[in-house]
């Protein structure tokens, strides 16, 4: 386990992480081989990189530095910083999509977790975020079924299951490309410190 100045660096490093990540698209290229025949092409995701901080925090980090980062960024988003996707404030209680903020605690802990368990290896570390993103994804339909209860649906007045499929299935693809990015990316940063 990390000591306690190690989980508070993280924890600010994955404050940092996810703050940036809200606003930076996810975005795929061609393989490398085919560059030369068409030039580089970049494809959206259709996400940002903001579950990749999440998780990456977990997976370097441990258990408590992902919370900690994730509890830090809610109410850093709570208190009117603009640090959400459409700014920031209380007012984001109210909104069907906030499960999914929340879900940001118990992913980045689960990733975190299970990242820690074993040695770093792709498969366990690819596991542990997997985990994570489906945490974040059971809270945030969670809220949704609580929110269409209490007929909290927001402006875009959606039903339950097109809101399911909107910001969750549809999501998914674009959520497990950054997954695998995270996964190398915390391989590789595991290794290189050695822990």
């Amino acid at each position: 386990m990390l000591a306690a100045s190690n989980q508070l660096l993280w924890s600010m490093i994955g404050l940092l992480l996810t703050m940036c990540g809200t606003f930076q698209k996810a975005y795929i290229t061609i393989l490398p081989w085919s560059w030369s025949n068409h030039g580089i092409h970049a494809f959206p995701l259709g996400v940002s990189y903001q579950i990749g901080g999440v998780l990456l925090v977990g997976c370097l980090g441990g258990n408590n530095a992902g919370a900690l980062s994730q509890i830090a960024y809610l109410v850093m988003g709570l208190t009117l910083l603009p640090v959400f996707t459409d700014g920031g404030g209380i007012g984001y209680v109210k909104l069907s999509q906030f499960g999914y903020l929340l879900g940001f605690i118990p992913g980045a802990w689960i990733c975190g977790f299970f990242a820690f368990k074993v040695r770093p290896k792709l498969e366990t570390l690819g596991f542990s975020c997997i985990c994570g993103l489906l945490t974040v994804h059971l809270c945030g339909i969670s809220y949704l079924v609580i929110t269409y209860a209490l007929g909290w649906q927001g402006s875009e007045k959606l039903s339950l299951l097109q809101a399911i499929k909107e910001y969750s299935l549809l999501l998914l693809p674009g959520q497990f490309a950054v997954v695998c990015a995270v996964t190398v990316v915390a391989y590789v940063l595991r290794h290189l410190m050695f822990y």
